[in-house]
């Protein structure tokens, strides 16, 4: 008797929002992940990524699996409905551009705002209790260690996310340790390739 051939099996894969939810990042991040070559993937004839789960699971493994899983993409809100606030403590206006064009791209519908000083910092920090703070080291005013240290004091900032933005490498950041204890550390020559997960870890995490 003949042996009928069987179908070939298709690859389990899923949809580049199915991974984003995994990963805990923001849908246009793991497309990007995919240009890179860092997951595997194809275009189905509607044009849909398609993304293996074994080359999922393997960049999780390469990272100790320390990725939480996300909570389904929505629109970005803060407390009370209203839309999430960043605010970013940055003197140079070149990364000053940069940032807010990654938090465009990552939180749509979020409002950015910007200090270019430590003082200025605080004081907008104080007017708008912001979701995320994204704070510079070297600033002008009040270096950024102070600063956290500082809105670390106040109760009021309990649920803001704070992220560090620096040029300085890690044996440069030492003096500023003590301030920087758990709060994620993104080399400015890295903004465009780590902040965004960081970006959306912060928007699905519980205040």
């Amino acid at each position: 008797m003949p042996r009928v051939n069987s179908t070939p099996s298709i690859p389990d894969s899923c949809s580049t929002t199915e991974a984003a939810q995994r990963l805990g990042m923001a849908v246009r991040s793991v497309q990007l992940m995919v240009d890179r070559g860092e997951l595997q993937a194809w275009k189905t004839p509607g044009g849909h990524r398609r993304i293996l789960r074994e080359s999922l699971d393997a960049w999780l493994a390469s990272r100790g699996g320390a990725v939480p899983v996300a909570a389904p993409a929505v629109p970005p809100q803060a407390a009370e409905g209203r839309p999430m606030t960043l605010l970013l403590i940055e003197d140079s206006v070149h990364f000053q551009n940069l940032i807010s064009l990654v938090v465009k791209r990552e939180l749509p519908g979020a409002e950015l705002h910007i200090a270019s000083d430590g003082i200025a910092g605080l004081a907008m920090a104080g007017r708008l209790e912001p979701d995320v703070l994204l704070i510079d080291l070297l600033l002008p005013g009040i270096d950024g260690a102070a600063l956290i240290t500082s809105l670390r004091s106040h109760p009021q900032f309990a649920r803001s996310r704070l992220i560090v933005v620096t040029a300085l490498d890690e044996a440069q950041r030492a003096p500023y340790a003590f301030a920087l204890d758990g709060v994620p550390v993104v080399h400015k020559t890295a903004l465009v390739t780590e902040l965004p997960a960081l970006l959306s870890q912060a928007a699905v995490a519980p205040a």
